[in-house]
C-alpha cells in the first residue's frame, strides 16, 4: 500500500514540475512606442521588465524570464522584410521575450 502511495505522491510531483517548466519564446518586432520600451526590451534593461511581463501575461503566462533584441538571421522561418514604408530607425529589429507559466 505504501508503494502505490508513494508511486502516485512522485506521478504528481512530476506533472506538477512538468506544468511549471512550461515556457516559450515569443519573437515581435522592435517598433518605437515613443516611451522608449522598444529600446528597453531590445538592450534587456531593467525598464523592459514590466512590459515584457505585460506581455506574457496577455498570453496566459505568469512572467518573463528574459527579453533581448535578436536579429533577423537567428529566427528560423520566415521574416517579413519591410520594404521603402519604414521611416524610423528599427524597422527591421525584433525582440525575443521568454515567457514561462
Amino acid at each position: 500500500m505504501r508503494s502505490i502511495s508513494a508511486i502516485l505522491a512522485c506521478a504528481f510531483l512530476s506533472a506538477a514540475s512538468a506544468a511549471s517548466a512550461d515556457s516559450r519564446v515569443f519573437i515581435v518586432a522592435n517598433q518605437s512606442d515613443g516611451y522608449g520600451i522598444d529600446q528597453c526590451l531590445a538592450n534587456g534593461e531593467k525598464c523592459g521588465a514590466h512590459a515584457a511581463r505585460s506581455y506574457c501575461q496577455s498570453r496566459d503566462f505568469a512572467q518573463a524570464s528574459s527579453y533581448r533584441r535578436v536579429e533577423p538571421d537567428e529566427i528560423t522561418g520566415s521574416v517579413p522584410k519591410i520594404g521603402g514604408n519604414c521611416n524610423h530607425a528599427g524597422c527591421n529589429e525584433y525582440v525575443a521575450i521568454t515567457c514561462q507559466r
